[in-house]
């Protein structure tokens, strides 16, 4: 909340909004579980669906950087490791899918005459484990690429010891002499 006062970031704020309303959802359904009803199965819909909505938001644009309408990338970010352009769409668009894959059991499609329920919750929680590695993979993407671009990381990291020849060396340590800045 300081964030949000004194530097006038309210992206922690927001991303705290974003759990808060996952939380509702959850607990709305486990309202909807426990009574049933209309009434209790159009709040748990409605706010699973404002969750989702939020959350694949948040993926793409916050968690992923991607969305950019001013990108030299149009609708991705200006910087992307992976060669085919088309890749960051498709998993878009499957993210989208799979956010709603787990609506289904919001809105009572768990059975079918061909798909045992047990059957049903095993695949949407393996589907829920594919978005999850996806997101996963273009979220740490996203951070590479930002921590490379404001120079907090580097490409390599000089180690204390070489391997030459097959055979390990330890490298003195040097001390480096003070300056005025160290004092």
């Amino acid at each position: 909340m300081r964030q949000g006062f004194e530097q006038k970031d309210y992206g922690p704020a927001m991303n705290g909004l974003k759990y808060l309303s996952t939380i509702v959802a959850v607990v709305t359904r486990t309202l909807y579980v426990q009574r049933k009803g209309t009434t209790m199965r159009i709040i748990a819909a409605s706010s699973s669906g404002v969750t989702t909505i939020f959350n694949t938001y948040w993926d793409m644009v916050k968690d992923w950087g991607l969305l950019c309408k001013d990108s030299k990338n149009p609708w991705l970010r200006d910087k992307l490791m992976l060669p085919s352009k088309s890749v960051y769409f498709v998993v878009m668009v499957m993210n989208v899918i799979l956010r709603l894959a787990w609506m289904q059991t919001v809105l009572d499609f768990h059975e079918t005459p061909w798909l045992h329920q047990s059957a049903m919750i095993f695949i949407v929680a393996s589907l829920e484990i594919v978005r999850r590695g996806l997101w996963n993979f273009f979220r740490v993407e996203n951070e590479h690429l930002n921590n490379v671009g404001k120079f907090r990381a580097v490409k390599s990291i000089p180690l204390p010891f070489s391997y030459e020849n097959r055979k390990w060396h330890l490298v003195p340590h040097r001390r480096r002499e003070k300056t005025l800045g160290d004092i």
